[in-house]
């Protein structure tokens, strides 16, 4: 019993000596808080400002040493991620896309933190709240603008093997033009578009349902355009954002999530980062679904995987007897039409895509295809694929490809021919043989300016 309470004793002078070490938690007044309405800063206040904010929130079981410790680590690090007293301070698209990106936090059970709810359940944002604030973003709303009739000068196509590495050492591949597309995006949080592109590895692994995890090796390139309004009402890619790069390599970048990510934004590809610390915006935004190997696209793909949303089966249910399968072909462009709600891919073959020239196209003006059938040869087959939109369910603000409406293909004749076209819609995708419109819709298809690359 005495050694008992000797251990004991000592257990209590330890405890007390911990209280001793007590590094601080900086607190100082707001210098640019969020702009927003009194109900959005209401919750924000309520359920976010504890850790994300320069005012010091603690409970008073907050303060017990080890757990201030803890406390004080998670506080330092939201602050460094997103910070509700300096955020202001930013240009009011900024503070929105922030915003976003928290309610898609909240939304996919990130934040709070489920452990930091366990100790302070008074931070758990209500539904009515997550919805107050989806209203107070509205992402789609207002519709991209139509760009000025105005000449642009576009810069000349940069060398793609002369890019430089991210600033953590993330390589560029130059080859990211040339893989297939995997899925694409409909942003109406910041009006892009996005292709997500995957090598020959990330490709085979979609096709088979290899993705959880994906296997080393496998690649994607996330490249993002503004959106356009043409005086047709179809919204187009416009001027090239960036190009984001996720690479697999489980041990190499075991210290990120097991990916390597890299980001070059403009046609000069100019890499993201201003240092390697950069890469933990990257990892911070991509922790919610790492239940998916950390990636948010659900590839278009036929495989049967085990889980909810994970692929998108329902985007991918093109009849086996149409006379081409469009989806293993590259993609050329994609347009929304928002009268319809729905989002078309431009597909084409090898000899299509041989006519598209993607890096010569980038130093041309946008219309290099203004409805000249002439630019595709002989033998080339463009395939438009239109597809209802549904909600991303990993992205609040997003829209992706859900069911098949249409599958349209244009085959390119001989000089002096006519280019034959064919249309499969409806339920089962049959042919229908009776379109009157099939010059108008093959001129809209050979007419589709490719999307620019840098």
């Amino acid at each position: 019993m005495r050694t008992l309470g000797k251990l004991i004793l000592a257990g209590i002078v330890v405890f007390a000596a911990l209280q001793l070490v007590r590094p601080t938690i900086p607190a100082k007044p707001a210098t640019a808080e969020l702009q927003a309405p009194p109900e959005i800063k209401h919750i924000l206040e309520t359920d976010c400002y504890s850790c994300h904010s320069d005012e010091r929130q603690l409970a008073w079981f907050d303060h017990i040493v080890p757990g201030y410790w803890l406390v004080r680590h998670d506080i330092l690090t939201a602050r460094e991620h997103l910070n509700f007293s300096t955020l202001g301070a930013k240009p009011a698209a900024a503070q929105k896309a922030t915003l976003f990106e928290a309610v898609n936090m909240i939304q996919l059970g990130a934040m709070p933190l489920p452990s930091f709810l366990k100790l302070h359940p008074d931070a758990k944002v209500t539904p009515e709240e997550l919805a107050t604030l989806k209203a107070y973003l509205a992402p789609w709303t207002p519709a991209p603008s139509q760009p000025p009739n105005t000449p642009v000068a576009i810069p000349a196509p940069v060398s793609l093997t002369a890019v430089p590495p991210e600033f953590n050492g993330f390589p560029f591949d130059p080859n990211f033009e040339t893989w297939k597309l995997i899925s694409t995006t409909d942003r109406g949080d910041n009006h892009t578009f996005r292709f997500i592109l995957g090598n020959e590895i990330a490709v085979k692994a979609a096709q088979s349902g290899n993705i959880s995890p994906w296997p080393d090796g496998a690649e994607f390139a996330k490249i993002a355009w503004q959106q356009e309004l043409g005086p047709d009402g179809l919204i187009r890619p416009g001027q090239f954002v960036q190009v984001e790069l996720m690479l697999k390599d489980a041990q190499r970048y075991k210290e990120t999530e097991g990916w390597g990510w890299g980001r070059w934004r403009g046609l000069d590809l100019k890499p993201y980062g201003t240092d390697a610390r950069f890469v933990n915006e990257c990892t911070g935004c991509h922790q919610p679904v790492r239940g998916n190997d950390y990636v948010y696209t659900l590839p278009i793909t036929a495989a049967k995987i085990n889980g909810e949303e994970v692929v998108n089966n329902r985007a991918a249910a093109l009849t086996a007897t149409l006379p081409y399968q469009p989806l293993a072909w590259n993609a050329i462009t994609m347009y929304v039409d928002p009268k319809t709600q729905t989002t078309a891919t431009l597909y084409g073959n090898d000899a299509a895509m041989h006519a598209v020239q993607a890096r010569g196209a980038a130093s041309a003006a946008p219309d290099v295809f203004p409805g000249v059938v002439s630019k595709y040869p002989p033998g080339a087959v463009l395939a438009l694929v239109t597809w209802a939109q549904r909600d991303d369910p990993h992205w609040f603000g997003a829209r992706i490809p859900d069911a098949p409406q249409s599958v349209e293909f244009v085959q390119v004749a001989a000089a002096g021919q006519t280019s034959s076209y064919r249309r499969f819609a409806g339920t089962g995708l049959t042919e229908d043989a009776s379109s009157s419109a099939a010059a108008e819709r093959t001129n809209l298809l050979l007419g589709l300016a490719p999307a620019r690359l840098p």
